[in-house]
């Protein structure tokens, strides 16, 4: 008798969810179909073509599960072929969106950035980053690119050459040396991390760096996660590691304060003491607070985008003994032209042009950060398309760079695509474009070449799990294992 009843109740309960879910998708589609069409006849023109996929989480599933497959730009490409459109509609983040592909899709956000759009971040990342100051991510964004772009353009950063070549190599001492198998992620990871401590806070005591980067894993995987604050959830444990990661900062704020006031700093040392030092147009300077989401925010860009790069420059040149050999030698002519113990300088750096290309195709296949979004401003027209105001706008650098219309036979390795002039303009954009393009372009050329020159000169080495090549995407492309690697040094 139980069982029958248990039966009738669940039989009661997917017909009511069944129903539920009929009402719920009935009431999407209605609402959404209905408000587009206005919004697109306000704008004077049909909406891309497209699908908005389930009710409430739109295409959110598919986009994600492309990424976690390691083919994020299989999202894009395959609707691309699908609509025989370059612009189609779709629903992501909770968010009516479009995505515009292509060189074309590229110039067009790049060059309308404040114009027709402006960049956007899911609603979740103010909870990860919040501001005292109420205004929004873009806002404070803007002023702090205004702020980086004294300390990250190339006359800055060349004096910071010699500091990074020596922390490689105390990274490469400690880290790699006398070991036969290595994972080279985390390695990876802590190197970046390193340099960007040093560069953007001075802060080199390696107890206070480990306190830091703990909770970065968890904090750098949440920011794109679906943002539900339940116990657990990637979401909450994001949140949970910025405020470990901010007290972290806090205390090295009011440490720096104090140094200042006494002398024992400089004001131009770094980013934290322009940031304590520098009062707004109204004449308000920053609160400690806001500071330390800022650095938070420069430690997270500067830890993630080059490490996987560095990872992948790994991976590539284990599996690929002709393009090692190519970076090795040109290596060791560098290091033939230099006195021993002299430091990297930046006339070693510019000598390392092949070595570049092969980072640079690295990231095309690999690319750091895959895409980001803009938010329409105004309504505009694209392609014959109306994009409403309000739309999201997503850009696909992976798609991009897998697009065989634009790189013949993508899945190849092929360094010699960046001799000369290299990629067509808004072809390879791993560090975006137009006003948005990454202001920390040329740290992140710095700090890979220099990982690459110690990699080289130290070891040859192998995958240890040959024909695994899977990696994730979750936000950023990371191999599943980590890329565990077997070292042979070189005769000395």
């Amino acid at each position: 008798m139980e069982s029958a009843t248990m039966i009738l109740l669940v039989s009661v309960i997917s017909l009511s969810i069944s129903i539920l879910f009929a009402f719920l998708f009935g009431l999407h589609h209605h609402l959404f179909f209905n408000k587009n069409k206005s919004a697109a006849a306000a704008a004077g023109g049909p909406l891309p073509p497209g699908n908005t996929g389930w009710p409430l989480v739109g295409e959110s599933l598919h986009f994600l599960w492309a990424g976690w497959k390691g083919h994020p730009e299989k999202f894009v490409l395959d609707r691309v072929a699908k609509y025989s459109s370059s612009v189609f509609r779709t629903h992501l983040v909770g968010e009516k969106a479009a995505v515009l592909s292509g060189a074309r899709g590229n110039k067009f956000l790049f060059s309308n950035e404040n114009k027709l759009v402006r960049a956007w971040f899911p609603s979740g990342i103010d909870k990860i980053f919040p501001s005292s100051t109420r205004s929004s991510s873009e806002e404070e964004g803007i002023k702090l690119r205004r702020m980086l772009h004294t300390f990250l353009k190339t006359e800055a950063l060349r004096r910071y050459i010699g500091k990074m070549d020596l922390m490689a190599q105390k990274h490469f001492e400690e880290g790699w040396e006398n070991k036969t198998e290595v994972v080279v992620l985390p390695l990876a990871k802590d190197y970046t991390f390193q340099l960007a401590c040093r560069l953007f806070a001075s802060v080199e005591n390696p107890q206070q760096v480990d306190r830091l980067s703990k909770p970065f894993n968890l904090l750098a995987s949440s920011l794109f996660a679906i943002p539900i604050d339940f116990p657990g959830t990637p979401f909450n444990k994001g949140i949970k590691a910025s405020k470990i990661v901010r007290q972290e900062l806090l205390s090295i704020i009011k440490q720096r304060k104090i140094d200042l006031a006494e002398g024992k700093a400089s004001p131009t040392q770094d980013i934290l003491s322009h940031m304590l030092l520098t009062s707004d147009e109204n004449g308000k300077f920053m609160q400690e607070f806001d500071i330390a989401d800022k650095i938070l925010g420069l430690l997270i860009g500067g830890r993630d985008s080059a490490s996987v790069a560095c990872t992948f420059i790994v991976k590539y040149l284990a599996e690929l003994p002709h393009i090692y050999d190519g970076v090795y030698n040109e290596q060791m002519e560098i290091l033939k032209s230099k006195a021993p113990g002299d430091s990297l300088n930046w006339e070693d750096l510019q000598k390392m042009k092949y070595s570049w290309n092969v980072a640079c195709e690295v990231m095309r296949l690999a690319t750091p950060v895959p895409g980001t979004f803009r938010e329409a401003i105004v309504d505009f027209s694209y392609k014959g398309y109306s994009i409403p105001k309000g739309f999201k706008l997503y850009w696909s650098a992976t798609a991009t760079h897998k697009n065989p219309e634009i790189f013949p036979e993508p899945e190849k390795f092929d360094p010699s695509r960046f001799q000369g002039a290299g990629p067509a303009p808004y072809t390879f954009v791993p560090f975006g474009g137009g006003p948005r393009m990454c202001p920390g372009l040329e740290y992140a050329r710095f700090e890979i070449l220099v990982f690459m020159h110690h990699l080289v000169k130290r070891f040859k080495f192998e995958k240890i799990i040959p024909n695994d090549g899977k990696f994730v995407v979750d936000p950023m492309p990371i191999p599943a294992k980590g890329l565990p690697i077997r070292l042979f040094p070189h005769e000395k």
